[in-house]
């Protein structure tokens, strides 16, 4: 072989090799990163899209739960991680669509994150802790009117939607609220069942269990449509707020830089598990809708959210201390 075509077959080979490194993949185990606690909607509907996953890859997929600082813990892990689709993030709204309008600085830009694809939407309901003497929405509201600073609210953590979806009742309703931040939803959850906090605006899909198990009550659906899994639970439409709707969702990211032909077969294999039979079954059961979509779809929800969240932490003056 002479020294052009040398040089020429090496040039080929610099410019396929990532090609294909990526029609191999994943070849080893995938990480994905949750940035919120073990027991929480994030942790439980990203867990059940990991198994069907790895199934189909015939690989390990390790959820790696990384709270902290409202999601930014576990969101720069994957953001400093190597861009070769080996480590993701799945992630609710907080570090992708929320958190920048919140905090002073972060350690990773948003912007740069790559789109996978979205798990599901879940409509955030008003839990309340089984004692409390309200047993509606609008008598909770009276309740906090007559106990100002006293009536206390829980959240996922500083900037989460349960915080934010907090703040906006006490804006419209016109009602001090005490906040107490938890390091994820599960732990709230937690403190909701013993009593210690008066009420939570989280999914629907994490508190179902514990009214089922009458560990505590509903007050009202944040949302435009009755939950097919909590019908009786009337919206805030119908309890007299029609401006307090919040859902959350939950994205798969991957690190700024991954490549497409990755991102792409992320994609596929995603929307896959989620039409399966058993996974949309189990979504429903919990109040989530299953979603899916391209990775271009992925990026314009993700932007229209953080526009819908941005004008939230606005109208209701949200701070973090």
């Amino acid at each position: 072989m002479t020294k052009p075509l040398r040089l020429l077959l090496a040039a080929l080979l610099l410019i396929a090799g990532p090609a294909f490194g990526q029609g191999s993949y994943p070849n080893k185990q995938v990480r994905v990163v949750v940035p919120f606690p073990a027991g929480g909607s994030a942790d439980i509907l990203c867990r059940m899209v990991g198994e069907k996953l790895s199934a189909a890859w015939g690989q390990p997929v390790i959820i790696d739960n990384r709270a902290g600082a409202g999601g930014n813990v576990g969101a720069e892990i994957v953001y400093r991680a190597d861009p070769d689709g080996y480590t993701l993030l799945c992630s609710p709204p907080g570090p992708l669509s929320i958190n920048h309008n919140l905090y002073k600085t972060l350690p990773y830009d948003w912007t740069k994150f790559v789109p996978i694809g979205v798990l599901a939407l879940v409509p955030n309901v008003i839990t309340a802790r089984p004692d409390l003497p309200a047993a509606s929405l609008q008598e909770f509201i009276a309740y906090a009117k007559a106990n100002p600073g006293k009536a206390t609210y829980a959240s996922q953590g500083n900037g989460s939607t349960s915080h934010l979806s907090a703040s906006n009742l006490a804006t419209l309703a016109g009602i001090e609220l005490v906040h107490v931040p938890y390091k994820g939803e599960g732990p709230a959850l937690v403190d909701i069942t013993a009593g210690r906090v008066d009420i939570f605006i989280g999914n629907i899909s994490a508190a179902l269990r514990f009214e089922k198990a009458k560990q505590v009550k509903f007050l009202g659906l944040a949302s435009r449509s009755r939950s097919p899994v909590a019908p009786d639970v009337p919206i805030t439409a119908e309890l007299g707020l029609p401006g307090l709707v919040a859902s959350a969702w939950f994205a798969l990211v991957a690190p700024p830089g991954t490549p497409d032909a990755v991102v792409q077969k992320i994609n596929a294999d995603l929307v896959a598990a989620l039409k399966q039979p058993d996974v949309r079954t189990k979504f429903l059961e919990l109040g989530a809708e299953p979603q899916g979509g391209t990775t271009a779809q992925t990026a314009a929800f993700i932007k229209d959210e953080e526009a819908r969240w941005r004008e939230v932490i606005k109208s209701a003056n949200v701070t973090l201390e």
